[in-house]
């Protein structure tokens, strides 16, 4: 078995490459599609506003719907701080969700916590944004969905817990 430092590693040295597609995607290089391709065929992603998506083809396509219509309009997700503890990686980002008249950026302060299952995948990721931020943020930004937008469910799926197959990582939690 892979030491937790190796483990460590190499979960860093993927979300590294999660973020450099990100970043391509924001700026429009590649599509919301690929992003998926970081998840195992069986992960569980959850978002604040769409809730738990499952299946690495679930989350290609949360992926795609739930972005439609907000990359290229001057949304993006920097990175502040990572940091690992064996098989968890968590993550302080921002979403930008555009610039305001005198410069500056509308942007409201994000966290995200990964389980990484090996071979460059991860099994569960669970983003965190406060959701009454954003909808104040997007009031004082009189921002409109553009063409293309998707609202998210009415009645978001909100379990928590990891895939069952990842339920036996040494730091996974497994609440219902």
């Amino acid at each position: 078995m892979d030491s937790k430092e190796n483990i460590e590693k190499a979960a860093l040295e993927t979300y590294e490459r999660f973020v450099a597609m990100r970043d391509k995607v924001d700026i429009g290089e590649c599509g919301w599609d690929q992003m998926a391709e970081f998840f195992t065929e069986d992960a569980v992603y959850i978002d604040p506003a769409w809730g738990r998506q499952e299946t690495r083809e679930g989350i290609r396509q949360f992926f795609v719907d739930s972005m439609a219509g907000l990359t290229g309009h001057g949304w993006s997700t920097p990175e502040r701080w990572t940091m690992t503890d064996g098989h968890r990686l968590v993550s302080h980002w921002d979403q930008v969700l555009g610039e305001k008249p005198d410069g500056s950026q509308w942007m409201v302060p994000g966290l995200s916590i990964l389980y990484y299952a090996g071979d460059g995948l991860f099994c569960y990721s669970h983003d965190y944004l406060n959701m009454t931020y954003i909808g104040e943020t997007m009031k004082a930004m009189q921002w409109q969905p553009p063409e293309g937008f998707n609202m998210p469910p009415r009645k978001p799926d909100w379990r928590t817990h990891l895939p069952e197959a990842w339920q036996s990582l040494p730091d996974a939690f497994t609440q219902k």
